[in-house]
């Protein structure tokens, strides 16, 4: 009966802890949405950092590379292209690093130089740009807010 107990109380403890940690995330993304003056920071950190622009420069080199491997021999280095783009998003705030990636998605889609297609896998990638450089959050959600 004791081995019983111990379980019956391991679980809900378990239980406990998933419930509170699922609460911290919602509050925290609600806040976020919800803070005017964060999102003011935000948007002058990202226009600081030149809407990521060297983030963009590595993408669009990537997008070459997938297409047009001559393209891709002519090209800046790809590991230095990277290095200059971790660099800028991380002097963002950690809370305005997946807004600089949307705003920088944002203004290559209105340049228009690219297919849909094209641009799909350019926004997959870019969401996983936190994760390549070693940031914090380790993915951005774009693609829902591009489109």
């Amino acid at each position: 009966m004791a081995k019983l107990t111990i379980l019956a109380v391991a679980f809900v403890a378990l239980i406990a802890f998933a419930q509170a940690t699922r609460t911290t995330v919602t509050t925290t993304v609600l806040e976020e949405e919800d803070n005017p003056g964060q999102q003011q920071r935000c948007r002058q950190q990202i226009q600081r950092e030149d809407n990521l622009r060297d983030c963009q420069m590595y993408l669009q080199q990537q997008m070459r590379g997938r297409y047009d491997k001559v393209a891709m021999i002519t090209e800046t280095n790809p590991h230095q292209q990277l290095r200059q783009c971790c660099q800028q998003m991380e002097n963002l705030d950690e809370q305005c690093r997946c807004e600089g990636l949307r705003e920088a998605m944002r203004q290559q889609r209105g340049q228009g130089q690219m297919q849909e297609e094209m641009m799909r896998e350019m926004m997959q990638q870019a969401e996983n740009l936190p994760s390549k450089c070693d940031l914090s959050p380790r993915r951005c959600q774009i693609r829902a807010s591009i489109f």
